[in-house]
């Protein structure tokens, strides 16, 4: 079947809001008529842009992260989530679908999945498509063409999406330097009165947010919202007094900061989008290898974790609201990021890596009267808890479990526990088929009565298996090897990770046919987790490395 055409140019940016709230009222009407029962389950999608989890809920005793950390003790928490591709727009497009990258066919930003692979069908528009109003706030596909510059409006969303108006100053000069002048710079602490428009991208995504859920309260459909947050993202710009929560004195650098003798070039990526902000350029430092000063290393994870609990404020803002409008009581929450980041870890910084730190992401299910007891009267299981306050309570999780997991089992997932029946798994190959899944269904960690069968949840935990995968334009760093275009890539980095072992094996691609040839291997890489938990002693060329090459297709 070939993919509908794509919806036209859309200009809902420069929508007024009675305009916007005409699609709202058509929205409802429309939901209305396609799913008539009241007992359905909300679903509030929380996605974070850039997040390893440096959570105190997942054991990091630096951060403080509270309001994630309340809904965690109230959730099912994933120890071991890991993203199939270590960057945006491939991450999102690949759990937004159910699909792997290699199905979807985007390793960069620079195509539209519907157009460039198949008409595949989205956890939204699955849901629009069952009755939900589907809405989205902030960054929740990446925006650009690899979401055809409308978010997948209309195929996804009930009315278009909204972003925040402050996002276009994220990366103009809006950061003041040590010379009291404005720059693009990496590290960038802001007075929020002092900057355009007064106020920060994420703060506007929580109003908004705030805003619909208000006026879903009275809706007699139910409600799909994803909220799609900026922060830790680069550049760090964020709030200013947050920064007293991590004194200088007290950040530590990686606890592996250098690049292992053992790391084949094509594993290492240069951060380049980091030397181009202006206080790193300031820093001359070598490319591709050149480490960052360690009192700039320590100013990094300073604002990285100011970051973090800057966003945690917002995710405790919005959880409240949702408490006061009583609607935790009928609302599955999933908060989760698209992947991690690396914080001097292999001498390496931000994400493109199959490494542990840039594929391993927080995961996290509320589900009411499941994981936690639903609300009394009154009561509130989300109290907006102060990161400033030193009595803030300390909670780790409720429920975890250290399986491994992938995040494109977020389709099936969220689709099961929503009552909805699970898409199908999908046929090899699967560009023909709109609606299916290539990721498990995770309903079996709720210890849900029904869900489907599915041997390979109820087998041996060292059976389960991550797979992520990485492009690069060469063997040896370059200008491009963070985020090669398509046409540029001819070197993939297939990587399994087990509970045991991560094994990486970098062969020969061809970006015209999609195709990965497993006997042109360029570099291999094998870690095993119990001695080697950071990933730094590769051990693939003494292991007799032919026996392990498996075949890395899911």
């Amino acid at each position: 079947m070939s993919p509908p055409p794509p919806p036209p140019p859309t200009t809902w940016r420069q929508l007024s809001f009675s305009l916007l709230l005409g699609f709202f009222c058509i929205a409802l009407v429309s939901a209305a008529q396609g799913n008539s029962a009241t007992d359905a389950l909300n679903i509030l999608l929380i996605i974070v842009d850039d997040l390893r989890p440096s959570l105190g809920c997942y054991g990091d005793k630096l951060v403080r992260s509270p309001n994630i950390d309340q809904l965690a003790s109230h959730s099912i928490v994933f120890e071991n989530a890991f993203a199939q591709q270590a960057v945006c727009a491939p991450s999102r497009v690949s759990f937004l679908t159910g699909r792997r990258p290699d199905t979807t066919r985007l390793y960069d930003f620079n195509s539209y999945w519907r157009v460039h692979s198949g008409n595949f069908s989205t956890i939204p528009q699955y849901f629009k498509e069952n009755g939900y109003v589907t809405m989205s706030v902030g960054k929740v596909f990446h925006p650009g063409i690899s979401s055809n510059h409308s978010d997948d409006y209309p195929y996804s969303w009930s009315f278009p999406p909204y972003h925040p108006s402050s996002e276009k100053y994220e990366n103009t000069k809006t950061c003041k330097g040590q010379d009291g002048k404005l720059h693009t710079n990496l590290l960038c602490p802001v007075d929020v009165a002092d900057v355009p428009e007064g106020t920060l991208p994420d703060k506007q995504s929580t109003e908004e947010a705030i805003r619909l859920l208000e006026k879903m309260k009275t809706s007699v459909s139910p409600f799909f919202l994803a909220v799609g947050y900026h922060k830790p993202h680069i550049p760090f710009r964020y709030p200013k007094e947050f920064q007293k929560l991590y004194p200088l004195e007290n950040m530590t650098l990686a606890p592996d900061p250098h690049v292992p003798d053992s790391l084949p070039p094509v594993a290492y990526n240069p951060w380049m989008d980091i030397r181009e902000r202006e206080d790193v350029q300031a820093l001359n430092i070598s490319v591709p290898y050149g480490p960052i000063p360690v009192d700039f290393q320590r100013k990094i994870r300073q604002s990285y974790f100011a970051s973090v609990s800057y966003l945690d404020t917002q995710v405790g803002h919005l959880l409240s609201a949702l408490d006061d409008l009583r609607l935790a009581h009928n609302t599955i929450i999933a908060f989760m990021s698209d992947h991690g980041w690396a914080l001097g870890e292999h001498g390496e910084w931000a994400k493109y890596s199959n490494f542990d730190v840039t594929t391993r992401v927080p995961l996290m299910f509320y589900v009411p009267g499941k994981t936690a007891l639903l609300p009394a009267a009154g009561e509130k299981l989300f109290p907006y808890q102060d990161p400033f306050d030193p009595a803030s309570e300390l909670m780790g999780a409720g429920r975890r479990t250290e399986d491994l997991v992938e995040l494109v089992s977020l389709f099936p997932t969220l689709a099961g526990l929503a009552g909805m029946p699970v898409p199908p798994w999908c046929p090899i190959p699967s560009f023909h088929v709109e609606l299916c899944r290539e990721g498990h269904n995770l309903q079996r960690y709720l210890q849900l009565h029904d869900l489907e069968e599915d041997p390979y949840l109820f087998g041996n935990p060292r059976e389960l298996i991550a797979y992520s995968q990485y492009p690069r334009p060469a063997d040896f760093p370059q200008w491009n090897s963070d985020k090669p275009s398509l046409k540029d890539i001819k070197v993939m980095g297939y990587s399994i990770r087990t509970i045991d072992y991560r094994y990486t094996v970098w062969v020969g691609f061809s970006p015209t046919e999609f195709l990965a040839n497993f006997s042109d291997i360029h570099a291999g890489e094998l870690y095993f987790v119990d001695s080697d938990p950071l990933q730094d002693h590769n051990v693939y060329n003494d292991s007799q490395h032919g026996g392990l090459l498996l075949s890395l297709r899911p």
